[in-house]
């Protein structure tokens, strides 16, 4: 452990001293008190919430009668008088003599108006009892698809695509029976194509964890290349699989 450092011992610490007091610097005071203090004390905002400071007093007649403050209508006798005063004078009822005037045409088409065909409203539909308000024919309530001429007939693209199959599959029967012929085709059986079945899925699978092991980062050609390699190879057996899964015959050329 260190040692404590003590101050040497005096007799002169023991003598009495003087305390010795510090001033603290007057406080901080504006030149612009008084200023403030002044406007502070007017009365300029006196009136802003409470109104003026000396409001006349009503004189005791003028006490609130019953139904002054309701609305009063116009005195009729005065109305009528209003109405039957004439300001300006009407224009002379035409004589006899009086020629017309003429030659004033019009901008409206008078055809037009008479051919126009009226436009119906839209039916609607109210589903809420607020008044909520849709077209009846968006609304599902009226029978609008099955009224088409072409409801429940397959579509043209399908027929199409199903014709296009179908050729296919022709084009494909028709080649197997020609290599029958021939004696260069051969059928598989399910024993052999689910081995090769099997084999396709195994070959897959090796290919996929290659590819799961492949860099994260691929910086050179080499690296990119045998990515692509893998992704195409996946990619055939894909194919193969899928077709082996879908065609339970098939035919393969035989091994001369």
């Amino acid at each position: 452990m260190s040692e404590v450092v003590r101050p040497a011992e005096s007799v002169y610490n023991l003598l009495p001293r003087d305390e010795v007091q510090t001033q603290k610097p007057s406080r901080y005071m504006s030149k612009f008190r008084p200023v403030v203090l002044i406007e502070e004390k007017s009365v300029k905002d006196a009136m802003r919430t409470m109104g003026p400071a000396e409001v006349p007093i009503p004189s005791p007649d003028k006490y609130l009668k019953k139904h002054s403050k309701e609305p009063k209508s116009p005195d009729k006798s005065q109305c009528s008088r209003e109405a039957h005063s004439c300001t300006m004078r009407k224009p002379p009822v035409p004589t006899r003599a009086d020629i017309p005037p003429m030659g004033i045409r019009t901008q409206r088409n008078f055809l037009k108006t008479v051919t126009a065909v009226q436009v119906k409203p839209k039916p609607i539909s109210v589903d809420t009892r607020k008044g909520h308000k849709q077209v009846l024919e968006n609304s599902g309530l009226v029978p609008k698809y099955i009224k088409k001429k072409d409801y429940g007939e397959v579509p043209e693209y399908l027929q199409q695509r199903n014709e296009d199959e179908q050729r296919a599959q022709e084009e494909y029967d028709n080649y197997v029976k020609d290599q029958r012929e021939q004696g260069a085709m051969k059928y598989l059986s399910d024993e052999e194509r689910h081995a090769i079945l099997e084999g396709l899925k195994k070959n897959w699978d090796q290919l996929h964890r290659e590819y799961q092991g492949l860099s994260f980062v691929i910086d050179t050609m080499s690296k990119k290349s045998h990515k692509q390699r893998l992704e195409a190879a996946m990619k055939q057996l894909e194919n193969d699989i899928q077709i082996f899964e879908k065609f339970k015959t098939i035919y393969v050329p035989k091994e001369h």
